[in-house]
């Protein structure tokens, strides 16, 4: 099983090491991960061969505390997490404590240990070398409640020591005790000396006194840390604002009235009354009312999503216009919000493939620092430096050494960057994943749902034998009574634009070719080119167009009478706007972009040809999209799978990396490493970039921790103390110490400016969204027998006059036209016979003199 813990005490990255191998030691522990940053612990491990309790004491072996991670209630009574409250709050207050205290006595402290030889303006019990004793004591008075206060770096740090499990407050302990404990030997000293009367022991142990060092190292350090701990802080805060987004009441309907309760007492079948502007307090369903939904602060969305009867809704976004009812269809634990604030914790609490490089220089880091220490101490005595000097360099190595950088330069990045990722939408399972995203070479895309939107629109609308106005009536009057998924999209797109109901009787759908019906008692047909056959009405041109519209990746209908082709409408799941854009990204970023589908070739191909992507995979069944994946994972590919439906399942999982587009289905997104919250490819851009600039920071914390160590400690050691006179006190070294981790945590903010690409595609495409190509064909589709008449027109004198008499003309059903401008006529070819008044009456009403016809 699987089981968090919340770990205090730890300071740097040797205390995570100590912990993390004192937990994996124990028998039945699969997998241990510590998390400075979070003072977390995730521990996998056999509940038959060890148990919490084991799990704790080996975590207090190794000198810290834990705690079994649990639910608490709030203030207002909501359930939230451990991690959800403020987990540096208390650490920050003690730090202003000890500050509060430290700061006055060491400015003090330091004015008695350095004013009389810098010559300042001093009370005269302090001067001299007959009060130095005076002056001593009260430097060792001014020092002690320092050390007090800040009590806790000596406690931790020997408890890890005597633990052999040393850590950054092992250093600074013996670095700052030893200057405390040389003070107070001196003390003696100088009793020695004056009850002796040996002045000159007075001169030499009066100027080597080191309170002020102990005293401001542990100040600095305290300083540092509180800075430090006010940085961390604000790499939280995107749970923290993830937690707070949620509303704290709700109002239900119960018999008849709303009653307003705590939002944990909202059980799965209330029903939720929201009105405009409210916050929606559960997951749940539309079961009355319409209204925009403003869901940004969840998805990153622009725009309000519009929210009708039966459409889902989620916790924490803004009702904007109308009043809704919702049914609640989810526990406040399994709530879109609850799910996203888990991952975005899992991630943050996870291990970034780097982060191992850190934990095993950090394991043993501290005691090679010991033994530079002792080194640096035995060498600069035997050079006949003086203990007092030998000692001063060794304390300056001790404090300047401490891995907190080290520690935190992967948590750091690694939480802001999964962070700022779910405030746009995009959330991140891992920090693995997110590491990953940094070394991604290709990109495999899903057509259905990931391109493309999933669903079907009408494209074309080609009149033919019928006008337009005529073709769209007859299609809406036959396919709403089909159930076919193309009618559907027909029925949407012709029921804005019929401008008649017609009476359909005796539908009948046949299988494998469409529909027939009777429509104001003629009989009609709908379909695909198996009915044109059926009727006899194929032709070369009807095929070529039908042709046509496959090789763009559409869907042709053909409707028909017994007689004639009457038009073309076409169907096709459309790409989304923002599609191509992201590909054309992704490709500027030197990645491979291959689409995967089901399609046949021909409309893999138009589509594939329309997005430029490098490589096209097609006729793919579900079960064999895995193995295209792993065919390009052996040519050495690192690749994304972006996918959304259970089909996809396996390819996501088999993927370098998975990502799950935000409409799919809950399998795809279980299986993926990072789900998209919008229906936008750009965020794939996006996560991909996110992870680049993770990474990029991540390495830049690495160097500065590794590169600071490595200028600081020869400095420290007195290295270059012979050749140029360069040595480091043990207050810079403190100085130094502190702010180097301040630096770290910092720079990971920065990812906080990480700005993403944006698109204006919303989740829910509408029929008006689709540009439907409109146009006629002039080609004769019928069976009937040409009639050609010549038909005089007075009165055109441009070319507009002609288009107007030849548009008139062809509003006739089975008619085509050609006008000649300067011979004044017109040519007619018809399946229908047409009296004169029909063709005077046509020509006139268009603006033009009739002046007769010829057969």
């Amino acid at each position: 099983m699987q089981k968090q813990f919340n770990v205090e005490g730890m300071t740097c990255a040797a205390c995570v090491s100590a912990v993390e191998k004192s937990v994996g030691k124990l028998d039945g522990v699969d997998k241990v991960e510590v998390n400075l940053l979070t003072k977390s612990m995730e521990v996998s491990f056999d509940e038959k061969q060890v148990n919490d309790f084991e799990i704790i004491k080996a975590v207090d072996k190794a000198g810290y505390k834990a705690e079994v991670f649990k639910k608490e209630k709030s203030a207002n009574n909501t359930s939230q997490t451990n991690e959800s409250t403020d987990i540096y709050k208390n650490e920050l207050e003690d730090k202003v404590f000890r500050l509060k205290v430290s700061f006055p006595l060491m400015i003090i402290l330091m004015y008695v240990a350095m004013g009389p030889m810098m010559g300042l303006p001093s009370p005269g019990f302090l001067v001299g070398a007959e009060n130095s004793l005076i002056n001593i004591f009260i430097q060792f008075l001014l020092a002690s409640p320092i050390l007090f206060v800040n009590k806790a770096y000596f406690i931790n740090g020997f408890k890890s020591l005597f633990n052999r499990n040393p850590n950054m407050d092992s250093l600074i302990a013996i670095g700052s005790g030893a200057s405390y404990l040389y003070g107070i030997y001196a003390i003696f000293m100088l009793i020695i000396a004056f009850r002796d009367q040996n002045m000159d022991m007075v001169h030499k142990f009066s100027h080597d006194i080191y309170f002020e060092s102990a005293a401001m190292i542990l100040t600095l350090i305290t300083l540092g840390k509180y800075f430090e701990a006010r940085s961390k802080r604000k790499t939280s805060q995107a749970i923290t604002k993830l937690m707070d987004l949620a509303p704290k009441t709700a109002r239900i309907l119960k018999d008849g009235e709303e009653i307003e309760i705590p939002v944990d007492q909202i059980k799965i079948g209330d029903v939720l009354v929201i009105r405009p502007g409210e916050k929606i307090p559960a997951d749940g369903k539309v079961i009355n009312g319409s209204s925009a939904v403003d869901q940004a602060l969840l998805t990153g969305e622009s725009l309000p999503i519009t929210k009708d009867l039966g459409d889902d809704v989620f916790t924490a976004t803004i009702n904007k216009t109308g009043a809704l009812e919702v049914e609640v269809t989810k526990s406040q634990e399994d709530s879109t919000l609850a799910q996203i604030v888990d991952l975005v914790k899992k991630a943050s609490s996870s291990k970034a493939p780097i982060a191992k490089l850190a934990d095993k220089i950090a394991g043993v880091f501290v005691p090679i620092v010991l033994v530079i220490a002792l080194i640096t101490f035995i060498t600069w005595s035997i050079l006949g430096q003086g203990f007092e000097f030998a000692m001063q360099m060794a304390v300056a190595v001790l404090v300047i050494s401490c891995p907190c950088a080290l520690g935190l330069a992967t948590p750091v990045a690694i939480m802001v960057g999964t962070g700022k990722g779910a405030s746009f939408g995009v959330l991140i399972k891992s920090a693995e994943s997110l590491e990953g995203l940094g070394h991604i070479s290709t990109v495999v895309l899903d057509k259905t749902g990931t391109i493309t939107f999933g669903k079907p629109f009408v494209t074309d609308l080609i009149s033919i034998a019928a006008d337009e106005k005529t073709l769209i009536n007859l299609a809406h009057a036959m396919e709403k009574s089909s159930e076919h998924p193309l009618a559907e999209a027909i029925v949407a797109f012709t029921k804005e634009e019929k401008t008649s109901d017609l009476e359909v009787k005796d539908f009948e759908a046949q299988v494998g070719m469409g529909i027939k019906a009777k429509v104001n008692d003629r009989e009609y047909f709908a379909g695909n080119n198996k009915i044109l056959d059926q009727l006899g009405l194929e032709s070369e041109e009807i095929l070529a167009e039908g042709r046509r519209l496959a090789e763009e990746g559409k869907t042709p209908m053909y409707f028909a009478n017994s007689e004639s082709v009457l038009g073309i409408i076409a169907v096709a799941d459309v790409i989304k706007t923002s599609s191509k854009e992201a590909i054309s990204k992704l490709k500027a970023e030197g990645i491979k972009v291959v689409m995967l589908t089901g399609d046949n070739e021909v409309t893999a191909k138009a589509i594939g040809k329309n997005l430029e992507v490098d490589q096209i995979i097609s006729d793919v069944l579900p079960q064999d999209k895995e193995a295209a994946i792993s065919s390009l994972q052996d040519q050495g590919e690192k690749v994304v799978m972006v996918g959304d439906g259970i089909n996809d399942s396996p390819a996501l999982v088999k993927a370098d990396i998975g990502m799950a587009i935000g409409a799919g289905t809950d399998i795809a997104m279980e299986s993926a490493d990072i789900v998209l919250m919008k229906n936008n490819l750009l965020d794939v851009v996006n996560a991909i970039d996110l992870g680049k600039a993770t990474l990029k920071n991540i390495k830049e914390n690495l160097f500065w921790a590794f590169f600071y160590n490595v200028i600081g400690i020869p400095i420290a050691a007195g290295l270059f103390y012979k050749a140029f006179g360069l040595k480091l006190s043990p207050m810079l070294g403190a100085l130094a110490m502190s702010f180097s981790s301040v630096f770290v945590v910092t720079n990971a903010l920065r990812l906080n400016g990480f700005k993403p690409l944006k698109s204006q595609d919303v989740s829910d495409m509408k029929m008006e969204d689709v540009q439907v190509n409109r146009s006629r064909l002039t080609a004769d589709f019928s069976k009937k027998e040409v009639e050609e008449v010549k038909i005089f027109v007075g009165g055109m004198t441009c070319k507009h006059c002609q288009r107007r008499v030849k548009e008139a003309l062809e509003s006739l059903d089975g008619l085509r036209a050609q006008v000649d401008l300067d011979e004044g006529a017109a040519y007619i070819k018809t399946s229908v016979s047409y009296d004169e008044e029909t063709y005077k009456k046509i020509i006139e009403d268009a603006g033009y003199d009739f002046k007769g016809m010829k057969l």
